[in-house]
């Protein structure tokens, strides 16, 4: 009995998703994920399981990651200082070595290497690479009520070369993106990989940009795990911001999501990699894991509406 039990769940689950493996079939979704998910070998080896099959499908997919918490960690062991403002980091010169090494040399290198055992068509690109991202340093800035604010060698987007990222997909491979650029007088700039992520997704006319972080979503209360927000649209997310509602952490990702609604992508989700399978969930189910985002909650369907994700 339990062989067949488990035979038809296995069937059922397959007619569930064959309607949105079809929807979203040579479809792309950018999908960003926090360093923290990487500085564990099983974590990564599971989201990319995860990504692999959404590439499998014929889903094209753009993987922007950060590594933030190994920058810290190796930050701290150089003894350099670590500064954020507004969940934002400061980058001076010792601070950008650390974030080439992690993020470039580490992070990148490891996800290929799980992509190569999981057999997935993977390359590694960061935003210097054939001007994928034109950025220039971002000028001091004055906060309300505070001093000005200097984040150093930080890059503010100028455009994106979608084409190149385009060429990858059409060859078959699987983009994976170091939100590192430079300046057109060659100096390395770091950017929020968020940002980054955002202002890809927006370029390539993505079906969908995912920021897979720590959180479960945006929580109406941040100290309440359970208040998790299924689904709000950019009035309701500037309304969280404005209160005061959106941990540090949580501001650069509010701002990218804004970016990216407002410049385009329809559909931007908030998920958790700490919960099993949920990028499968949140792309294969209505009801999905985390948060949807949309210009207009007046857009969405009403299944949608019912609990959430396609």
């Amino acid at each position: 009995m339990t062989a067949q039990k488990d035979r038809a769940i296995v069937v059922s689950a397959l007619k569930h998703a064959a309607p949105y493996i079809r929807l979203f079939k040579r479809k792309t979704f950018v999908l960003k994920a926090g360093g923290e998910v990487f500085a564990d070998a099983e974590e990564t080896r599971a989201l990319m399981e995860q990504v692999g099959i959404l590439h499998q499908v014929g889903i094209r997919v753009v993987l922007v990651h950060g590594g933030g918490p190994q920058s810290t960690r190796l930050a701290e062991a150089l003894g350099v200082d670590t500064t954020f403002v507004d969940g934002r980091r400061v980058t001076d010169g010792a601070s950008l070595d650390v974030a080439t090494m992690v993020l470039n040399g580490q992070i990148n290198t490891r996800v290929l290497a799980a992509c190569r055992d999981l057999e997935i068509p993977a390359v590694g690109i960061s935003g210097v690479d054939a001007g994928l991202i034109r950025a220039k340093r971002r000028p001091p800035v004055e906060r309300d009520g505070a001093e000005t604010v200097d984040y150093g060698f930080v890059g503010d987007i100028e455009s994106v070369d979608a084409e190149i990222l385009r060429k990858q997909l059409d060859n078959g491979l699987m983009p994976v993106v170091s939100p590192l650029s430079c300046d057109e007088d060659g100096t390395l700039l770091n950017i929020n990989a968020d940002t980054v992520a955002a202002a890809i997704a927006a370029e390539l006319d993505a079906e969908k940009l995912i920021l897979a972080t720590g959180a479960a979503g945006i929580l109406e209360d941040v100290g309440d795990p359970q208040s998790l927000i299924s689904y709000i649209d950019r009035k309701a997310l500037e309304a969280l911001r404005s209160s005061g509602k959106l941990a540090d952490g949580m501001l650069p990702k509010a701002a990218a999501i804004d970016a990216a609604l407002a410049n385009g992508v329809e559909r931007v989700h908030v998920i958790s990699w700490k919960l099993p399978d949920s990028l499968l969930l949140e792309v294969f189910t209505n009801e999905g894991t985390g948060t949807l985002v949309v210009n207009d909650i007046a857009a969405l369907t009403p299944a949608e509406q019912g609990g959430v994700a396609s």
